[in-house]
């Protein structure tokens, strides 16, 4: 299950979230720095990974596997 908690000030404590989420944000993220170099082909490389990165947790945590 998802939860979270908004912070007084605008911002969000992020709890309970998959590991494959957090793995995705992250990817997301240094995708978007090396964009910001106008690295684009380590960016892709970034986004290519965590996706990957992000469906093998996915199928490992048993979230992806049909009910028999």
């Amino acid at each position: 299950m998802l939860s979270y908690k908004y912070l007084k000030k605008g911002g969000i404590i992020m709890e309970n979230f998959p590991k494959y989420y957090t793995r995705l944000f992250n990817g997301i993220t240094d995708a978007l720095k090396a964009m910001e170099a106008q690295n684009y082909v380590k960016a892709q490389d970034i986004l290519i990974r965590a996706q990957q990165d992000a469906e093998e947790m996915y199928l490992d945590d048993g979230d992806g596997e049909e009910d028999e």
